[in-house]
């Protein structure tokens, strides 16, 4: 009889561990199926009227999967108002310019307003001239505008060295300037064309978005940078303030109700871009030779 007992309290046991484990394997499929419908963003706490937000900091380049996200905030009719937080030196000249065009474009449907940390100059300010009202602390550096190209010219050194280099091109002006070669007259007004080019295109931007004559922007625009306070009195930005103005502007201004959530947007990166980037992309090019060439035109601030 004793056996009999041990043995049906064994099966008691066995059924409430079998249980127990059906339960959990229940659970763990709920949580597989709830975390796939928020990845696949059929079931999302984002869901609903909200003002996005969106960072851009650091060295602006071109980022496919930025733009990716802010594609997005275009076409999501939940969105009914954009923050775009700046704190960036600027970058390259396509980076900057193709993320203005991704802002804009959610613009159109929408008011976007841009809030600038400590730094917000050259294609930091092409980002924010984006939105439809800009606020900057006193203190924030912004301005910068205009378009740079830098090389190096090693031939002093090389010929210290004994080192004589040897170039053989289809025309005078292919890969000029050259760091192994003297730069001649022909190769600094070729380049010079191409950097007053694209500062015209910069200028005109600011004029357009900030309804500013572009003889006046031309005057501001030579590459020194100003506070939050001179950028206001030089109608570069349109008041100072921090979040608090921005979300006061969207909310009085522009009809956005006040009780909305300010959600961040969530970029998705590949796992490996951020170390790669860092090794080998933006930062890496603009400290190296190689990313200073006609691919990688720079409207950036590099105080001496």
């Amino acid at each position: 009889m004793a056996l009999d007992a041990d043995i049906l309290l064994d099966r008691r046991r066995l059924k409430k561990s079998i249980l127990r484990w059906r339960v959990l394997a229940l659970l763990a499929v709920v949580v597989a199926i709830v975390v796939g419908l928020y990845q696949s963003g059929l079931l999302s706490s984002d869901s609903g009227p909200r003002i996005a937000e969106v960072t851009i900091e650091g060295v602006i380049t071109e980022d496919p999967w930025l733009l990716a996200t802010l594609e997005e905030v275009e076409h999501d009719d939940d969105v009914v108002g954009l923050i775009v937080h700046v704190n960036s030196p600027g970058g390259t000249m396509v980076g900057g310019e193709s993320l203005f065009e991704a802002l804009r474009r959610i613009g159109e449907t929408r008011p976007v307003v841009a809030e600038m940390g400590t730094v917000a100059a050259s294609g930091g300010y092409m980002a924010a001239i984006a939105a439809d009202h800009i606020v900057a602390r006193r203190g924030t550096i912004t301005g910068s505008i205009g378009v740079i190209f830098q090389s190096m010219n090693f031939t002093g050194t090389l010929e210290k060295l004994g080192i004589e280099p040897l170039t053989v091109k289809s025309g005078p002006l292919k890969a000029a300037p050259n760091p192994f070669e003297e730069t001649s007259d022909e190769a600094r007004d070729a380049m010079q064309g191409l950097i007053a080019d694209m500062f015209d295109v910069f200028t005109g931007m600011v004029a357009e978005r900030r309804n500013l004559d572009l003889a006046v922007v031309q005057r501001l625009a030579d590459g020194r940078v100003y506070t939050g306070q001179q950028a206001v009195a030089n109608g570069l930005i349109d008041e100072i303030g921090g979040r608090r103005e921005a979300l006061r502007w969207l909310h009085d201004e522009a009809g956005v109700a006040p009780d909305l959530d300010v959600v961040p947007l969530e970029i998705n990166y590949p796992e490996d871009s951020l170390l790669d980037a860092f090794i080998s992309g933006s930062l890496g090019k603009i400290l190296s030779s190689e990313g200073l060439k006609l691919d990688g035109l720079l409207t950036v601030w590099q105080p001496e």
